[in-house]
């Protein structure tokens, strides 16, 4: 008995598969298509906003900072400019103070500069060669030395005109030969120290 013929409208199993096989790769182009089509798409949304939002709050921070660093080297600037007045006064004050207490031990001294030079104008012209004056002499030169190292001056005030700031008159003469209130004679021997007076020189003025 013959077969009887399958009817030509129902599709077989053979092309249920193809169709399958197509619509399944079909699918994935357009998946692909898509998934490619989505990445070159520019993100937008929360991302964005918070970089932004970041970005203000960095600035900020940074401003803050620069005022801050400002504050603090205008501060320092006017520390070491205070530092620098205060170390100055320091050193003049000291530097004062230190001339004060120098003056008053020199002060004591120069009376026993009188005495060796009082002593050296009272020793005879034949006995200056002798040895203890000759000692006595290098002693005096000695002493004047190491005053001159200090600060230490003589005035030598004869032949200069008077000048009541660093001359004590005590005696007024008449001399045709020498100019009026010129200096005559140093009766003592003034002194100064570092340029202020450290002793008036007591002397006879021409009138």
């Amino acid at each position: 008995m013959a077969e009887k013929n399958k009817p030509t409208g129902q599709p077989t199993e053979e092309s249920v598969e193809d169709v399958a096989v197509e619509t399944t790769e079909e699918t994935e182009v357009e998946t692909k298509e898509t998934a490619e089509e989505t990445s070159k798409k520019p993100v937008k949304g929360k991302k964005g906003n918070r970089r932004g939002g970041n970005n203000k709050a960095l600035e900020l921070e940074i401003s803050k900072l620069k005022e801050q660093l400002e504050e603090s080297d205008d501060r320092y600037k006017r520390l070491l400019a205070e530092f620098e007045n205060a170390r100055n006064r320091n050193e003049k004050e000291s530097k004062h103070m230190y001339d004060v207490g120098a003056k008053e031990v020199l002060e004591k001294l120069l009376p026993v500069v009188d005495n060796f030079e009082r002593a050296l104008q009272a020793i005879p012209e034949e006995d200056k060669e002798r040895a203890f004056e000759q000692g006595v002499d290098k002693i005096y030169k000695q002493m004047m030395v190491t005053l001159e190292e200090i600060g230490v001056t003589p005035m030598n005030a004869e032949g200069q005109a008077f000048d009541p700031d660093y001359h004590n008159a005590v005696l007024h003469i008449e001399d045709e030969e020498l100019g009026e209130n010129v200096v005559a004679e140093e009766l003592q021997k003034g002194y100064l120290y570092k340029e202020q007076v450290l002793r008036h020189s007591m002397v006879k003025v021409a009138n």
